[in-house]
């Protein structure tokens, strides 16, 4: 029984060293993170008053970045709100080509809803010129470089959107095309 008990417990250092592959320089063999449970919540910072609304912060909403130009940014900014996290790289063919539709849709919807774009797997530089081209500047991007936030939402290929609705519940993780995109938009907003 201690040597079953020895074998599995080498057996979960293992599996969580990876054994010995770094998440980094293969996403496919990042360990599965727990997805944060939904009713889970974090207060946000700052002092409580009675009069205050509740400020309580999802935990899938718990987790901060840098933009691509540097600044500090807050997840806990988004709640409230539906978010649509969108997860690219900047020589993506298929991220580039979605980068209309989420321009646009941020233009119609940005008042009733959140996107954020997390960019991954590529150069600050190669970033800014991927949103200058695409004109997709009316979206917070995040550079993810270190893949953080990738790992926190078990993301291991771009283009995925992670879709919370107003609790901040995941209700999707996957690619969807324009169509869906669009679908999937007007539903959380509805």
């Amino acid at each position: 029984m201690r040597r079953r008990a020895l074998l599995l417990s080498a057996a979960g250092v293992l599996l969580a060293a990876g054994c010995g592959s770094s998440p980094e320089s293969d996403p496919a063999s990042a360990p599965a993170f727990a997805q944060p449970k939904p009713s889970a919540s974090v207060p946000a910072s700052g002092p409580s008053s009675a009069d205050k609304p509740d400020t309580s912060v999802p935990a899938t909403l718990a987790f901060g970045g840098k933009t691509l130009d540097g600044a500090a940014f807050d997840a806990a900014t988004l709640a409230g709100k539906p978010t649509i996290l969108w997860f690219w790289a900047p020589w993506c063919a298929t991220c580039a080509s979605e980068a209309q539709s989420v321009r646009d849709l941020q233009d119609e919807y940005g008042t009733r809803l959140n996107f954020l774009g997390v960019a991954g797997m590529g150069g600050n530089k190669e970033m800014h010129q991927f949103v200058s081209d695409l004109e997709v500047g009316n979206v917070t991007h995040l550079d993810d470089q270190a893949g953080k936030i990738w790992k926190k939402f078990r993301i291991t290929e771009q283009s995925t959107y992670v879709v919370l609705d107003r609790g901040g519940d995941v209700v999707e993780r996957s690619y969807l095309d324009d169509l869906q995109l669009t679908a999937r938009v007007k539903s959380l907003v509805a």
